[in-house]
């Protein structure tokens, strides 16, 4: 489905779900580099449990127009944006990677417009490494790679897979290589830029679910843990033998850590 944000088309999947008033919603934000495909999913159970569901492509990403975003800050705003033209008072918010640090902002910001908060595979800050800010910065694929690689854990690059006939470390990929040119790089700039995690998540007053991957080598379950101790309501979540690709890896984990809470 289609709105118009300022000034440009936004897309967000409705999980092929109807929108209606009295429903309540969730909202749904992708990491870096990525797409709204990847909640297709938990989009689908919730748009089939009553919700209203809006998993967005932010700007410049998949289907959205617009420039790329490059701060969290913007992606945040832009996320209220959104619920103001779907005439939205208040919805769940689902952030994965990129996405955790956008709705955690977002719930630090606009408390009142957050029903619930999750976050997967988060940590504050979310630094990313020289290599993989040069290499996504100069458009190579080199950056992909990297990140494809660290992003899984080393069951899924076994090939193990709870979902028959997909390729884990190959779906990462193609996701990646859909990115337009100096998307990525500004999705991991803005990831490494973002400072004020720590402060925010203090100001939380959400009930907060976080989720962690406890082989992510992206977002260290470690930083995870320390983000939902700064939380004064939380419940952590930790996947074994998981990556920070856990929306592909253990999908139905983590569809009934977000059933239990949204």
């Amino acid at each position: 489905m289609y709105v118009s944000v300022a000034g440009h088309r936004a897309f967000f999947s409705t999980g092929s779900g109807q929108h209606v008033a009295e429903n309540e919603s969730v909202l749904f934000v992708h990491g870096a580099g990525f797409d709204h495909t990847v909640w297709t999913l938990p989009a689908r159970y919730f748009a089939r449990q009553g919700r209203n569901v809006i998993a967005v492509d932010l700007p410049g990403r998949g289907l959205s127009g617009g420039e790329a975003l490059t701060s969290i800050e913007a992606m945040a705003d832009w996320l209220c944006l959104v619920l103001d033209e779907l005439d939205i008072r208040q919805a769940s918010v689902v952030g994965h990677s990129m996405g955790s640090l956008v709705a955690l902002n977002f719930a630090a910001k606009y408390p009142d417009r957050v029903r619930n908060l999750a976050l997967l595979g988060t940590s504050t800050p979310m630094p990313v490494s020289d290599p993989l800010l040069d290499a996504a910065r100069a458009n190579q694929h080199q950056a992909i790679d990297m990140a494809n690689t660290w992003s899984h854990s080393s069951f899924a690059h076994q090939g193990g897979n709870e979902n028959p006939g997909l390729t884990l470390t190959l779906s990462g990929q193609r996701l990646l290589e859909r990115a337009g040119p100096g998307v990525y790089f500004a999705d991991l700039n803005a990831c490494n830029d973002f400072i004020d995690g720590d402060m925010l998540a203090t100001q939380v007053k959400a009930e907060t679910l976080v989720i962690l991957g406890l082989e992510d080598r992206m977002t260290k379950a470690s930083a995870g843990r320390s983000v939902a101790a700064a939380i004064s309501n939380t419940r952590v979540v930790e996947l074994d033998a998981c990556g920070h690709s856990m929306l592909s890896e253990q999908p139905n984990a983590v569809l009934d850590a977000l059933a239990a809470l949204v």
